[in-house]
């Protein structure tokens, strides 16, 4: 029992090739690409919220902002390529990164931001759950916004 326990947790325990190659994928990947938007987002509104600051305190708040930013991408971009190393057969991360290496993976990561910033407004106010009860009412009467 015990050299099968050591054999299932040997091949579940990624390779060092199969975790640079699903940080690599990690850092091509739409996670990536839309993060930088979401965090300059996050930290203009951050600083737009304490106007009490002077230029120079702004100015160190953003900086500090990026900084934690940065941190927190870098370790979720470790745990996003783990999880691709665990969960890809070797064959495949060799694969997908090659194809992220490509002229036009690059140009499809460039245009992810604006192409989904685009559709998002495109959209407008989407708001999920009220959509879904409001279905679910039309289909059967019940869970209904008070009239």
């Amino acid at each position: 029992m015990i050299p099968l326990l050591a054999l299932a947790l040997a091949a579940s325990t990624p390779s060092p090739e199969q975790l640079r190659l699903g940080r690599e994928l990690a850092e091509s990947g739409t996670l990536a690409a839309l993060l930088p938007m979401v965090a300059e987002k996050e930290i203009s509104e951050l600083v737009a919220a304490h106007p009490e600051l002077s230029e120079a305190d702004r100015a160190a708040f953003r900086a500090s902002a990026r900084a934690t930013y940065q941190a927190g991408r870098d370790r979720l971009m470790d745990a996003t390529g783990r999880a691709y190393a665990e969960r890809l057969s070797i064959a495949d991360l060799r694969a997908l990164v090659a194809f992220n290496r490509t002229k036009a993976a690059a140009r499809y990561r460039a245009a992810m931001p604006g192409a989904v910033a685009s559709a998002m407004q495109a959209m407008g106010a989407m708001d999920f759950k009220k959509d879904a009860l409001a279905a679910y009412c039309r289909q059967t009467g019940k869970l209904c916004e008070a009239r």
